[in-house]
C-alpha cells in the first residue's frame, strides 16, 4: 500500500488519494476478493473516487470450476466494474510480476504453462504491464525502454475466461478470439525502481527499493488522474481512447503521447516461454508505454462518456 500511495502521489501530487483497505487478504481463489469488491462498489456508489488502481490479482485457473469450464466465480465478481463504468470511473489493475504464467493456488508455486490473472483480465479494467528504463545518473534516457524482466516480469497474455472484447478488434492478429493483456505498460523493473519509505510496524523498513506491476498500475493512475482534471470531466473507461491514441502514435503521430515499446520479452518461470515486444501492440507491455507530456491532453480529448 506504501508503493501505491506513494507513486500516484509522485505523478499527481496534487490528487486527494483515497487508500482503501479490507480485513479479508487476498490470495489465491476467491478469497479476499468478494470483500474487495464490496468496498469498491461502495467508494463508487458514494461517489468517491475517479480512478482505481488495483495492485492484485489472483490466477484465472485458481477460481472454483474453471477446470470445468465453469467461470461464474470470476464473473460473479464484476459488479464494482460494471458499477465503475455506468459512473465513468476509470479502474486499472497491475498485470503481474509472473511473465505469461503466475501462482497456482498454493501462492508460491508457478504453473508450468501460460496463465493470466484476474482482474487484469477482465475487459473493463484497463491491464498495466511493466518496462525497465534505462536512465543515467542524471535521470536521462539512454535508450528507449524495453520489458521489465528482471526480478519478476510484466504479466501478459490471452485470458481463457473472456473473449476479445471490441475494443482489441484492431490486434486480433495478435490476441486472437480472447482478451490480451496487457494493455498499456510503465515502469515497474526492480532493477532501477522505485524508492519508498515504510514507517509502519510491522513493516518498518525505512528507505527500501521496489517495483512491479504494483508500481506501475498507481503511476498510471496518477496520468489517468490528470487526464481527468484537463477534460474537465472523468475519463471513465479509457481502453476504446486509448487503442485509438495507439493508432494514431502508429502512424507517426506524436501528439497521441503513446509511445512503442518494442525490444525484450516477458519470459519468466518455469521455463514459460513469454511474448516478445514488438513493433505495435504486443501482450509483453501492451500498446507500449506513454509520453504522459503528450499523453493527457490527448487521452482528455479522446475520452468521452456516455
Amino acid at each position: 500500500t506504501t508503493l501505491d500511495v506513494e507513486m500516484a502521489h509522485a505523478v499527481a501530487p496534487d490528487a486527494k488519494i483515497v487508500l482503501v483497505e479490507t480485513a479479508v487478504a487476498e490470495t489465491e481463489g476467491t478469497t479476499g476478493l468478494p470483500e474487495m469488491m464490496d468496498a469498491e462498489k461502495h467508494l463508487i456508489d458514494h461517489g468517491v473516487g475517479d480512478v482505481i488502481s488495483q495492485s492484485f490479482g489472483a490466477t484465472e485457473d485458481t477460481f472454483p470450476g474453471f477446470d470445468k469450464g465453469d467461470f461464474s466465480s470470476i464473473k460473479k465478481l464484476r459488479y464494482a466494474f460494471e458499477d465503475a463504468n455506468r459512473k465513468h470511473v476509470t479502474v486499472l489493475a497491475s498485470s503481474g510480476d509472473g511473465g505469461a504464467t503466475d501462482l497456482k493456488a498454493d501462492g508460491k508455486t508457478y504453473y508450468n504453462k501460460r496463465v493470466n490473472s484476474w482482474p487484469s483480465s477482465d475487459p473493463l479494467v484497463t491491464s498495466i504491464g511493466g518496462t525497465q528504463l534505462h536512465l543515467n545518473d542524471k535521470g536521462q534516457r539512454v535508450k528507449p525502454d524495453s520489458v521489465y524482466n528482471d526480478y519478476g516480469s510484466g504479466g501478459g497474455g490471452q485470458s481463457h475466461v473472456f473473449s476479445r472484447p471490441a475494443f482489441q478488434n484492431g490486434v486480433k492478429n495478435v490476441v486472437g478470439a480472447r482478451r490480451g493483456t496487457p494493455d498499456v505498460s510503465l515502469a515497474a523493473a526492480v532493477n532501477g525502481g522505485a524508492w519508498i519509505y515504510s514507517s509502519f510496524d510491522p513493516t518498518a523498513t525505512g528507505w527500501d527499493v521496489t517495483g512491479g506491476t504494483s508500481e506501475a498500475s498507481p503511476l498510471f493512475s496518477g496520468i489517468v488522474a490528470l487526464a481527468d482534471q484537463a477534460a474537465g470531466h472523468r475519463v471513465g473507461n479509457i481502453n476504446e481512447a486509448l487503442y485509438a491514441l495507439s493508432k494514431r502514435s502508429a502512424h507517426h503521430d506524436k501528439s497521441a503521447g503513446v509511445v512503442d515499446v518494442n525490444d525484450g520479452t516477458n519470459n519468466s518461470y518455469e521455463g514459460v516461454t513469454g511474448y516478445k515486444a514488438v513493433n505495435g501492440y504486443d501482450m509483453a507491455t501492451g500498446v507500449g508505454t506513454v509520453d504522459a507530456l503528450r499523453f493527457v491532453p490527448a487521452l482528455a480529448r479522446a475520452s468521452h462518456r456516455g
